[in-house]
């Protein structure tokens, strides 16, 4: 009789920790956060963008990310909604780019640097060729994300991409080009002060193990606020006055979504 008593007693051991592990899943799913910070029909139509990402081998991850960092920020749902939408719709045109340009499924963090840089400005046939000019099996996804911080801090893309084109035949590190942002001439980088740099914050999502060539999967990776929201979530703090100045510092404008 003892040894039944046991088996029993292990049972429910066992089931009880299998409890507690699916209690807790709720609490670190995105998915499940995501219904927990918009509102319910927002919410639905936001995982159903997700879902067809996943469904066309995009990297859902990424865009459940961007919709919790941007909820997190208090960007209103509606654009946040916009904003995963807009971000989906890139990441397919990325992913056809360099499949069609390479003969290969592009890694996932390649997928999401090619967004980011589209976001910023850089078209379909920029990604294109440098897709066509880089080393064979050299991963684009650092260099995708510095074609866009080099265009986000005021360098033509023209010019952005064939600096890094450059590099790449140069046969430049990672590390190398993430330095690149930090090279622009005064001149390149006037006026856009207020822009942060991508290398430190960006291109760190890159650096997860598991993807292309060394480069991670970058799930962390959302960009700017979708157009027309402040970073500060749309708080209406103004700028002080500094003294003896009759002006107040002008507010630059929103990203591209």
């Amino acid at each position: 009789m003892r040894y039944p008593q046991l088996a029993r007693t292990f049972v429910a051991i066992a089931l009880l920790g299998s409890v507690t592990v699916v209690a807790q899943t709720p609490a670190n799913d995105p998915s499940a956060r995501l219904k927990q910070v918009l509102p319910a029909d927002v919410a639905a139509r936001v995982l159903a963008v997700i879902e067809k990402a996943r469904e066309r081998g995009l990297p859902g991850e990424a865009l459940e990310m961007r919709a919790l960092k941007f909820a997190a920020r208090g960007v209103a749902p509606d654009a946040i909604e916009k904003s995963v939408v807009d971000q989906e719709v890139r990441m397919e045109k990325v992913r056809d780019t360099l499949q069609r340009t390479r003969g290969r499924k592009p890694a996932d963090d390649e997928i999401e640097a090619g967004a980011e840089a589209m976001r910023k400005g850089v078209d379909g046939a920029k990604v294109s060729a440098l897709a066509k000019s880089a080393p064979s099996g050299r991963s684009l996804a650092v260099p995708l994300y510095v074609i866009g911080s080099l265009v986000d801090r005021g360098l033509p893309s023209d010019d952005a991409l064939d600096r890094v084109e450059k590099r790449l035949k140069a046969r430049a590190s990672d590390h190398d080009l993430e330095q690149m942002p930090n090279e622009l001439p005064d001149q390149a980088a006037a006026g856009q002060s207020n822009k942060p740099a991508e290398t430190g914050r960006d291109l760190a999502g890159t650096k997860r193990p598991g993807s292309a060539a060394g480069n991670g999967q970058n799930g962390g990776s959302g960009g700017g606020p979708p157009a027309g929201v402040p970073a500060n979530g749309g708080r209406g703090a103004k700028p002080a006055t500094p003294p003896g100045q009759g002006k107040k510092p002008t507010t630059p404008p929103g990203k591209k979504p």
